[in-house]
């Protein structure tokens, strides 16, 4: 192993940050994972996990088990490691810009007219030629603040992985996944080693995340160019959610890091004999069916079912009550699936955000993400 060290931009005289990453393996393989933990820096359970990853791939190491270049950020974000405003630790928004750590990266989806002038009949070195121009245009882009120039950092880690794994996690929730339609394939896998309670597809869900950006520029390639022209998958992407800010123990961060072990030994990134996959909990559904619940009043919140519950049209799953008149609004479920996530919060202003169902039948449009 050994680590490098990418200065920040330096936001003021007298500070500086620095984003720290490990680098495990072979340095000549044809493959490269990326792993990384708490782009929203607020999400401890993620950053644990890795922590319990490192320790695994350095002993996989030393035993010369690895088969694959991997690269693990277990602090990707270290500007909202120090945003604290009066005891309270904000992770998710940029204080200084109010922007979302994990939203707008670089679109290389710009690239696609480039690519389609410079590529040919062979599919591997097309896949070269793709990448190179996306190093090119990383080089190319100057960064004006500290938090453009984190996402510049962590691009330029990650732009060439074969996989990219992005460790989060929500308020209150189970273990779930998010990925693309085309991804799921080489992806449903982590998500049985994972036990994940709910996956979600979405080729596009308009908030240029940190995994889409890197699949997107791919999809767009093999949909646009013509069959003399072909290009494989550069980079398959997924954001894990290890379950709530709260679940934070050794013995789940292990349990997630073992499992993502697991899938690379089934990907042949590390040698050994691949464990049978586990079932998986529920199938996949389409981001675009998730039910999303907000609140049509401001009162206490009353939760009326439990994360990871099975959910069936009509049932009740939020109270609202208002503690001067004693009025109670309830909220109930349009879908059937499953409860995976909600917001920490037990009291709620009038259209606060309070959990999501999955659902396996498209209901929305437009950006899929939440803020």
């Amino acid at each position: 192993m050994y680590t490098q060290n990418a200065p920040l931009l330096s936001p003021a005289i007298g500070t500086r940050r620095e984003l720290t990453s490990f680098h495990f393996g072979p340095s000549d393989t044809r493959q490269k994972i990326y792993i990384q933990s708490s782009l929203h820096a607020d999400e401890t359970p993620a950053m644990l996990t890795s922590v319990m990853l490192k320790r695994r791939l350095l002993a996989l190491e030393a035993e010369g088990a690895l088969a694959a270049s991997i690269v693990l950020v277990p602090v990707a974000n270290p500007v909202g490691l120090g945003q604290y405003v009066m005891g309270q630790f904000v992770g998710r928004f940029d204080l200084a810009s109010g922007r979302n750590f994990n939203r707008h990266f670089l679109p290389f989806t710009s690239l696609v007219e480039r690519a389609k002038e410079a590529l040919g009949a062979d599919p591997l070195e097309n896949q070269q030629i793709v990448r190179q121009l996306v190093r090119d245009e990383l080089e190319q882009q100057k960064p004006l603040t500290e938090f453009e120039s984190l996402q510049l950092a962590l691009l330029k880690l990650s732009f060439d992985a074969d996989l990219v794994i992005d460790l989060h996690c929500s308020l209150e929730a189970v273990m779930h996944v998010y990925t693309s339609e085309a991804a799921w394939p080489q992806i449903e896998p982590l998500a049985r080693y994972l036990g994940s309670e709910a996956s979600l597809l979405a080729t596009n869900s308009g908030g240029q995340a940190f995994d889409e950006t890197h699949s997107l520029l791919w999809w767009h390639l093999q949909a646009d160019l013509p069959a003399d022209r072909p290009v494989p998958i550069g980079t398959l992407a997924v954001t894990v959610e290890c379950r709530g800010q709260r679940d934070v123990s050794y013995e789940i961060a292990q349990q997630d890091a073992d499992a993502i072990i697991d899938y690379l030994i089934w990907r042949e990134a590390i040698k050994g004999d691949a464990k049978p996959q586990p079932a998986l909990p529920m199938p996949a559904t389409p981001l675009a069916g998730s039910e999303q619940f907000y609140a049509p009043a401001s009162g206490i919140l009353v939760h009326r079912a439990k994360i990871g519950d099975t959910i069936r049209a009509g049932d009740p799953l939020f109270d609202i009550i208002d503690p001067l008149t004693d009025e109670t609004t309830t909220v109930e479920s349009h879908t059937d699936g499953v409860l995976y996530m909600r917001r920490a919060i037990r009291f709620v202003t009038t259209g606060a955000p309070l959990g999501r169902v999955t659902g396996t039948r498209p209901v929305r449009t437009g950006v899929l993400l939440g803020a």
